[in-house]
């Protein structure tokens, strides 16, 4: 009954004991490179039998919903979240994961047996999968018979894309139409952390709307230049997006700004770094510097003094009567948790939820809440899965999944936890200084 659990982890064991000391010098250069090529085909291998795995797990998890008289609807609810747990992954990834799971199992079988016997890679088994998401499952499994038949193993990811999307518009031109207007449904602006304090701010719009924008940026920026600008063209259209999306000529006044430091970072110089809610850490001297920017131009700066524990730096608790957390109480656990507590996931916090259920008694306390996203906040709910706080030198929340696996989630440090301090929320608000 165990047996192939048994070998997938005699397998992992192997690997890496073997991985853990030098080769044998007794190894020569082609056998090195064999060794390499074959622990890629095992990749490859070890993916397929994570796609069979998963199917095999939501069909099984279905049946048995549907013996217990789950509504058809709610049926696997929770599942992926499961599997992003599983494979150390966050909860979004996890339900595309299994999409991509049944998609190979289910629809290309062409596909998922040179997955399986390592003649192509999970990343591009996911790029036919993903070229061919709009058909109908007939025309899914017949352009993935074409494209094992012309023989694409030795293609480039770029190659095979193109082949596909090329065989999918000859079967099903219509697809390329819904395809575009499901597309178009996802357009969307994100912001990630770059190097030295620098942030990406990305739109993923329609192609006319994209290059409209472009067009319209790269025209200020030349008539900036034919003025005799000094400024190069590529700042000049970073600071003219800054200017029209917010109002205002600068970036340091132009919206609510929530840092996070010590008071002896702030007014003793020291190094201890700071965290910038939606960026991470940052150095100390450059929160200093933002504070004396903020202050200079006379932006409107708000102090927030939270006191945290002289050894573990956990923040001082507060609780609330109402059943959802409170303003001041979602702003302290959205700055203790920075981003999701799920492990492996660090999408943007957008649920402040009840570790222990409101409805089965949970308090709404700082003890009893965490920060997640949207996606993990919903697995969370589905049936089976349990949390529960759990005392310790920081915020502790312990998970089991419907499973029976745990997993733990320890709110990071906060800037100078090893000493008694002060957490300053610092908010550069230009608009509250114009309003007086």
């Amino acid at each position: 009954m165990f047996e192939d659990v048994d070998r997938v982890r005699q397998c992992r064991a192997a690997i890496a004991a073997a991985a853990a000391r030098p080769l044998s010098a007794e190894l020569g250069e082609a056998d090195l490179i064999d060794l390499i090529g074959g622990l890629e085909d095992l990749k490859s291998a070890a993916a397929a039998l994570q796609a069979r795995a998963s199917t095999d797990l939501a069909d099984r998890r279905v049946v048995a919903e549907a013996a217990r008289g789950v509504p058809k609807a709610h049926r696997g609810r929770g599942l992926s979240g499961e599997i992003a747990l599983a494979r150390r992954e966050s909860a979004h990834r996890g339900g595309r994961l299994l999409g991509l799971a049944r998609g190979l199992v289910d629809e290309l079988p062409h596909t998922f047996a040179r997955l399986s016997d390592g003649r192509l890679s999970e990343w591009r088994a996911t790029l036919i999968a993903r070229e061919t998401a709009c058909l109908s499952p007939d025309m899914r499994a017949a352009v993935d018979a074409e494209l094992a038949a012309i023989g694409t193993d030795e293609w480039g990811d770029r190659k095979l894309v193109d082949q596909a999307r090329k065989l999918v518009y000859r079967i099903d031109p219509q697809g390329f139409v819904d395809r575009a207007r499901k597309a178009e449904a996802d357009r969307h602006v994100s912001i990630r952390p770059a190097p030295d304090t620098m942030a990406r701010l990305s739109a993923l719009l329609p192609v006319p709307a994209g290059v409209a924008c472009y067009a319209s940026l790269k025209s200020a920026a030349d008539t900036a230049l034919a003025a005799g600008d000094a400024r190069s063209r590529g700042q000049i259209m970073a600071d003219e997006l800054i200017e029209r999306l917010t109002g205002r000529a600068a970036a340091d006044d132009a919206v609510e700004v929530k840092l996070v430091l010590t008071d002896r970072a702030l007014f003793a110089a020291d190094s201890e770094p700071a965290h910038l809610e939606g960026y991470g850490t940052v150095p100390a001297q450059w929160a200093r510097d933002l504070v004396r920017r903020a202050t200079s131009r006379k932006v409107g700066l708000w102090f927030r003094q939270l006191y945290t524990h002289p050894v573990t730096g956990a923040l001082v608790g507060m609780s609330s009567r109402r059943r959802l957390a409170p303003r001041g109480l979602a702003d302290y656990i959205a700055t203790r948790d920075q981003t999701c507590r799920t492990p492996w996931c660090d999408a943007q916090i957008r649920h402040t939820d009840h570790v222990w259920a409101a409805a089965a008694g949970g308090s709404t306390s700082e003890v009893n809440s965490q920060g997640l996203c949207e996606a993990c906040n919903y697995a969370k709910e589905a049936p089976g899965w349990r949390a529960r706080s759990v005392p310790g030198p920081r915020h502790l929340v312990v998970t089991r999944t419907p499973t029976g696996h745990t997993y733990r989630s320890t709110a990071p440090p906060l800037p100078g936890h090893e000493h008694s301090s002060a957490e300053i929320y610092t908010h550069a608000e230009s608009q509250h200084a114009r309003s007086g």
